[in-house]
């Protein structure tokens, strides 16, 4: 599916970039700025990651800050975690989210603790980069969408960029905070463009975004299901429906007030992530819409995720596991009484 073009919210000179590209460059500036900054991770370096997302930074700043480790995901993050608490700022590169069960007890254990279990004496300022997504043919272990997990977690920020835009802007926001942040790119939207300001720029965390203002029904989306509620709303316009698509930009901390007040405005809404729908991100934020707007809303809160079963490796199968433009829209006209 072709994404849909995306306006750069600022007043600046842009240039159309990739998601891949904007992750780059916000790493290699912010790498620039701070000498504490350095990337670790399974070929990282001279391959650049399996998806050639950092090539070229090894050129640039060298193998002492662009570290090619062992096959461990448990050891990259308690590497990691270790370098934060004694001063560096690492960003550690987990080459797919599936294997955020490896490190699980770094993360959860300890990144997401010591500041508090130290009384505030230490802190984890570090960024754990990884991947989500299904439809890439890549079977049930490598196709996941995990950021749920992480969300759970207090002492823990979970940012999942929709755009380059957003992905530049939330990444150096990332890398300068002093808690520990997981950074998920769904790796579908590597090679999505967008405009992106030349000058240097960050987006704060739990401010989302309101990617199409409308006044029917409210589509709440991460990731690159931004894009997918984007091409619902185009559909359901040419069905008379006007749909408001807001993108959360960050599922912790979340920005429950803009949602609220969309559901307020609209009446109606749906959730849609690609993570399994069940104890899921859906939940959390159709919750929170549903508590705070519950007098204004005309119909229940719907939600829209990933079918509760691993994810298949037949393409026909795969493709019928994740929600797509064509089944929001669905679901949006029957609440809207457009069927």
């Amino acid at each position: 599916m072709k994404a849909p073009s995306q306006t750069a919210p600022l007043d600046q000179p842009t240039r159309e970039i990739t998601f891949s590209q904007a992750i780059r460059e916000a790493l290699a500036e912010e790498m620039r700025r701070d000498p504490r900054v350095f990337v670790l991770g399974e070929d990282v370096a001279e391959a650049g990651t399996p998806f050639k997302v950092l090539s070229g930074l090894v050129k640039e700043f060298g193998p002492e800050r662009v570290i090619d480790s062992p096959i461990s995901e448990a050891g990259i993050a308690g590497l990691g975690v270790g370098a934060a608490m004694t001063g560096m700022r690492p960003v550690i590169d987990i080459m797919f989210g599936d294997f955020l069960t490896l490190t699980m007890d770094q993360m959860v254990n300890q990144a997401a603790k010591i500041h508090y279990m130290s009384g505030g004496k230490l802190k984890v300022p570090m960024v754990l980069r990884t991947t989500l997504g299904a439809t890439r043919r890549s079977a049930a272990q490598h196709s996941q969408s995990l950021h749920a997990w992480f969300s759970h977690i207090p002492g823990l920020k979970v940012a999942v960029p929709s755009t380059p835009y957003d992905a530049k802007g939330l990444l150096k926001t990332a890398i300068r905070d002093d808690n520990p942040v997981i950074f998920l790119e769904d790796k579908m939207m590597y090679q999505l463009k967008g405009p992106v300001p030349e000058e240097e720029y960050t987006i704060p965390f739990g401010v989302a975004d309101i990617k199409r203002a409308g006044k029917d029904i409210t589509l709440v989306a991460t990731s690159s299901m931004v894009q997918v509620a984007l091409a619902a709303a185009a559909i359901l316009e040419s069905r008379g429906v006007s749909a408001e698509v807001i993108d959360v930009r960050t599922t912790t901390p979340l920005d429950e007030s803009t949602l609220v007040d969309s559901a307020k405005r609209t009446g109606r809404v749906i959730v849609v992530d690609e993570g399994y729908q069940r104890y899921g991100v859906t939940a959390e934020i159709a919750s929170v819409m549903a508590d705070g707007a519950f007098y204004y809303l005309d119909a229940p809160v719907k939600r829209m995720g990933a079918l509760d079963v691993p994810v298949p490796f037949s393409p026909v199968l795969e493709d019928r596991t994740v929600p797509t433009p064509e089944s929001v829209a669905e679901m949006a006209k029957a609440l809207c009484n457009k069927t």
